[in-house]
């Protein structure tokens, strides 16, 4: 079975990685702060605010009064985000007692930016030196058209203008994660980059920062000071035009890597450049879920595995042929059926039934997602059924050994194999018997022994 792919839920995870003194000082920003206590759930947000202007340390067990006894899951769920993050700090006392204590610096910055409220990240451009921005639509259709067109170069390098080319950098990035190359061949899809593809759109937004920050370190770039600008640019007014001059070096190389994704966009003035905002950033710092609640799907699918997708998309065509047969496309609608050979060629590339599954289902067209089951049920069944098919054999690596001397020595080499856990099959009448591959050597071993 192919290894699913994992991404972090958000940028908090990535955070939550850090060494706890580069995570102290991503505390010295009230932005990061506001970020983090957005980040949690519901039960662990309550404990912040109950704790924020309480200095001494609160017993483990005082704060487990707080909620009933069948909230108990939730709340080992708050406590252990709150000090996966260090905003809660564990002490124990010499009778080995837990109590949690706040972290100083959180504390003190969201203190002042509740009673202040603090004040936003940069200022933005003025409108009287600012050309025409473009107005929320026509940047929402940017970001847009910016994500298809570095998906479209992930499936197909051909299929984009030679304008569009993404950075060294970006490349590097996307070359380890979800593209995989042999010598003096051109750069193809991974199994990571087939199941990229199936996403949501935030998921895969967070996959990619992931993955731009890991490697961080091997362009000469501290990954907390890329974190903290992520963060600090979900704060920005999506719409407002921002000053290039007011960014550090590092930050003017980042931005211009998330303006070829769609994050911002760059403009050039007169006299001075600015970068505008685009949903894809601000949304940074929430959560999967309140994120890609809004998507309006675009998917049908038929009980005879028909498949119609109302979109104009070639990106959408392109992703509908990783696990279905495009029959034709018109102007507003992909016409497609799901098919045996369809899925193998998926299965092949490593994504799975249940990726397929929920990709129709997240995707789903609004006529059809009050529907219960949203896809047929005959249709999810025969795919996984169509996918254990394929899983039926299991390939081992294994070494036969047959010719024994006597019947007892090819007992002996049974319950050596047996006892061992390493014996696949065995035939008493002709005296066969075959073992895992990498158990060769024992076997070897053991049967030197017996002669």
């Amino acid at each position: 079975m192919p290894q699913v792919m994992v991404v972090a839920r958000n940028f908090m995870d990535m955070v939550a990685a850090l060494p706890a003194a580069k995570l102290d000082m991503l505390y010295d920003s009230a932005f990061i702060c506001e970020a983090v206590l957005r980040s949690f759930p519901p039960l662990a947000k309550k404990y912040v605010l109950q704790m924020l202007y309480v200095s001494a340390p609160v017993p483990a067990a005082a704060i487990e009064e707080w909620v009933l006894d069948e909230y108990a899951s939730k709340h080992k769920v708050a406590i252990d985000r709150l000090v996966q993050l260090r905003v809660f700090v564990e002490v124990r006392d010499r009778r080995k007692e837990v109590s949690y204590r706040m972290n100083n610096k959180f504390q003190a910055n969201m203190q002042k930016y509740l009673v202040s409220g603090g004040s936003l990240p940069r200022e933005p451009v003025p409108s009287s030196i600012t050309s025409r921005l473009p107005t929320v639509t026509e940047l929402e259709n940017y970001a847009l058209e910016q994500w298809e067109c570095f998906l479209l170069q992930l499936i197909n390098s051909s299929q984009v203008e030679k304008g569009t080319s993404f950075s060294s950098s970006m490349m590097r990035t996307f070359q380890r994660g979800l593209l995989s190359s042999r010598d003096n061949e051109a750069p193809k899809l991974s199994e990571n980059g087939f199941q990229f593809l199936l996403m949501e759109t935030n998921a895969q937004l967070w996959y990619i920062m992931r993955e731009y920050i890991s490697s961080a370190e091997e362009r000469g770039v501290d990954p907390t000071e890329l974190i903290s600008f992520l963060l600090e640019l979900s704060f920005h007014t999506l719409g407002d035009a921002y000053s290039l001059n007011t960014l550090t070096d590092v930050q003017r190389i980042a931005i211009r890597d998330l303006a070829e994704l769609g994050l911002v966009k760059l403009q050039q003035g007169r006299k001075d450049s600015w970068f505008i905002p685009t949903k894809l950033a601000t949304n940074l710092s929430s959560s999967l879920s309140d994120s890609s609640a809004s998507k309006e799907g675009i998917v049908v699918v038929e009980t005879n595995f028909r498949l119609y997708a109302y979109s104009a998309s070639r990106l959408h065509c392109e992703i509908l042929r990783l696990f279905s047969r495009v029959e034709y496309q018109l102007p507003n609608l992909i016409v497609g059926a799901i098919t045996k050979e369809s899925l193998y060629g998926a299965f092949d590339n490593g994504i799975t039934a249940e990726q397929i599954i929920a990709f129709l289902q997240q995707n789903a067209h609004p006529r059809v997602i009050d529907k219960i089951p949203i896809v047929p049920e005959n249709v999810t069944d025969q795919i996984r059924l169509w996918e254990n098919d394929r899983n039926r054999v299991e390939m081992v690596l294994s070494h036969a050994y047959e010719d024994f001397p006597s019947k007892d020595m090819f007992e002996q080499c049974c319950d050596y194999a047996r006892d061992n856990g390493f014996l696949l099959w065995e035939d008493a009448k002709k005296m066969r018997l075959i073992v895992r591959g990498e158990f060769h050597e024992e076997m070897r071993v053991f049967l030197r022994r017996q002669r």
